[in-house]
């Protein structure tokens, strides 16, 4: 099992939701981290409490859907002269529940893509070849399990997107750098409302499994909740297994 403690993890949307809580997680396991929010006194909260767990910390701001600002926050790492251990692109958008889909503005798709897709990738192609040259490194990209729901063709797409270019990205790797994909499931997040099964702690550790193993397989897809419930030993020793 790849062992976080001491070493630097970057979550974006570090401020609410499964990325507040796996930025408690990866705190508790002794990881040093980034918090990302779209403003800096979002992750006020999540600082002092990671703080308060003795781990050293540092906040970045970027609003996702302005490239500009994501390359600017990938070099306010490089100024702290840091090459994040682990990366969770936890951060996403659902723009809306199109009803009346067949009216789905195009709009739908430009933001959808920026941040679910065009910020994740840049941030992986900003840190992977550092990666890449330490020899060391994990990513884990967000991705969802939205099938046949037109309703949300914006956020669906840019999902399936996601998985395709993460998938491609895997294909050169080498050394111990690996890069996974993880779906919590429908979760009582913003994102997901208060009608979602189930609860956002029941993703983890689910969610962090990718940044855990280290078996040398890159793009499996993990699904958060099949893994609810159990320690973080047994999650890794069952993801490892997955094809």
């Amino acid at each position: 099992m790849y062992e976080v403690k001491g070493k630097w993890t970057l979550i974006t949307g570090a401020s609410r939701g499964i990325g507040y809580l796996s930025a408690l997680y990866m705190a508790k396991q002794g990881s040093k981290l980034l918090l990302h929010s779209r403003r800096a006194e979002h992750c006020q909260k999540v600082l002092e409490e990671v703080q308060a767990l003795g781990v050293e910390a540092y906040v970045l701001e970027a609003e996702l859907s302005q490239p500009e600002e994501v390359k600017k926050m990938c070099e306010a790492v490089d100024a702290l002269g840091i090459v994040p251990d682990v990366i969770l692109n936890n951060a996403g958008l659902q723009i809306a529940y199109r009803r009346d889909y067949l009216e789905t503005p195009s709009s739908d798709y430009d933001i959808s893509f920026r941040v679910n897709v065009t910020a994740p990738m840049m941030i992986c192609y900003h840190f992977l070849p550092k990666m890449l040259e330490r020899g060391t490194g994990g990513i884990v990209n967000t991705t969802s399990g939205i099938d046949r729901e037109p309703e949300q063709a914006g956020y669906s797409a840019s999902k399936a997107a996601l998985n395709k270019v993460t998938r491609d990205l895997c294909r050169d790797l080498k050394g111990n750098v690996l890069i996974s994909l993880t779906d919590p499931g429908w979760c009582r997040i913003d994102m997901g409302g208060e009608q979602a099964p189930n609860s956002p702690e029941s993703a983890l550790p689910g969610v962090l499994v990718g940044a855990f193993i280290d078996d040398g397989i890159s793009g499996r897809i993990f699904a958060a909740q099949d893994y609810a419930g159990m320690s973080l030993e047994a999650v890794v020793r069952k993801a490892e297994k997955q094809p």
